[in-house]
């Protein structure tokens, strides 16, 4: 089952996984401890990550002692989380449609990827369909409005008087970036005691590093600002350069407000 949300998911992050890995996977990688800790992962766990990434949480998984399986839908991706987890069994596959028989797992994980798929209750259907009776689910997101290390180019983009192109589309999450509509999301697909944690730190980063991301075209905010010209471009950089002054101490490094959702609940 794919959406025209999917299929563009599938064009954006194609040929971006080393790009990625240089810079926004290391903010999403703050979260992938707390993640594990709601899943209950320790020893032994039969432990599935479901849009794995650069495999930062699978790894984290195996170092706790847990057995791992691993997909994500961008085979380059893959195979930058093969290189990061050796020892975790690291497949191309994508939600709703796992390759996995029911009751395959222990715990599923998955830092930030519901935001990423087309019809979330289907993808959270799928996810209570491979865990096992008792089995626990964590999953993180990024709450709307986006705290400022996801908005900071958005808002430069704004600034510099960039609109959002009508045929790039936003994510069907946005309706579900808050702590209720999120809980209730994941308590209609059947999970009961349905808990959300807020989950807030301070994100430090270079500002040229943190504008590289998107200048290679990570993320839709990334697909939007590559597209431009360069005048358009430069006039974008300017805009950035002045919000991130705020931020940015005597070191030159940002320091930045992040926060998120994490779901976790038992089948």
């Amino acid at each position: 089952m794919v959406t025209d949300f999917d299929a563009f998911e599938r064009v954006m992050w194609a040929g971006r996984a080393a790009a990625y890995e240089r810079g926004f996977a290391r903010m999403a990688a703050y979260t992938a401890e707390p993640l594990l800790d709601a899943a209950g992962v320790a020893h032994g766990t039969e432990v599935l990550d479901v849009g794995t990434g650069p495999g930062t949480v699978a790894a984290a998984a195996r170092r706790r002692g847990a057995r791992v399986t691993a997909v994500d839908a961008d085979p380059q991706m893959a195979d930058v989380a093969a290189r990061n987890a050796p020892d975790v069994d690291v497949r191309v596959a994508r939600l709703p449609d796992l390759p996995f028989s029911d009751a395959a797992f222990d715990a599923v994980v998955g830092n930030y990827v519901i935001n990423h798929v087309g019809e979330p209750d289907v993808a959270l259907a799928e996810l209570r369909r491979v865990l096992r009776a008792r089995g626990r689910l964590a999953l993180t997101c990024w709450p709307l409005p986006r705290s400022l290390p996801q908005s900071l180019v958005n808002d430069a983009m704004e600034r510099a008087g960039v609109g959002w192109p009508e045929d790039v589309p936003v994510t069907p999450f946005h309706t579900y970036g808050n702590p209720d509509a999120f809980r209730e999301l994941v308590a209609g697909a059947g999970f009961p005691g349905v808990m959300v944690d807020e989950i807030v730190w301070e994100h430090v980063v270079d500002p040229d590093a943190w504008w590289a991301g998107p200048m290679a075209g990570v993320g839709s905010t990334g697909y939007v600002l590559t597209r431009l010209d360069e005048a358009t471009i430069a006039r974008v950089k300017a805009a950035y350069d002045e919000l991130a002054a705020s931020y940015t101490g005597a070191d030159g490094m940002m320091r930045l407000p992040a926060r998120a959702l994490l779901v976790h609940a038992t089948r």
